[in-house]
């Protein structure tokens, strides 16, 4: 019987959690900029940058391997620093039959706890736990950070 699985990845970052959450909120076009290690580049495809329901390709690398993938956005809470994203093709599929990744940025010390939630279905009991993503949303993170530190 399938199962939908939870994992929690947490990175804490420099950035205030405002000015963290921001980037992910309303800059995805500039993330090739901000994580040149990770993300080669993004694509609107359907909606706007920033509207819920918009559709964005992301091209990246995972792995040391170049892949993609087809995200929706599914939820956005400003108040509460939370956006939720879909997954709809791409790379990811092959393993997991569904797919959501949800980021909340709280305040930590001076800086901010970036948390990524990862919820997944495996397409068969073979295919491993996403750890590799976990370290993916870390790096991600941190290169955010590190853009958004030296942008000042």
């Amino acid at each position: 019987m399938a199962q939908i699985r939870r994992m929690d990845c947490k990175v804490e970052v420099k950035s205030s959690a405002d000015r963290f959450f921001d980037a992910f909120n309303t800059k995805a076009h500039l993330m090739p900029k901000m994580s040149t290690r990770l993300i080669s580049d993004v694509k609107l495809l359907q909606g706007d940058w920033n509207s819920l329901g918009s559709v964005r390709m992301w091209y990246y690398a995972s792995q040391g391997k170049s892949a993609a993938c087809k995200e929706v956005r599914e939820n956005v809470d400003e108040k509460s620093r939370t956006i939720v994203y879909g997954i709809l093709e791409g790379e990811i599929s092959n393993y997991y039959k569904t797919w959501k990744s949800t980021l909340n940025v709280t305040p930590n010390g001076e800086g901010s706890l970036a948390k990524w939630t990862i919820e997944y279905e495996k397409q068969n009991d073979h295919v491993p736990e996403p750890l590799n993503y976990c370290d993916f949303y870390a790096i991600w993170s941190k290169d955010v950070d590190a853009y958004l530190l030296n942008a000042k």
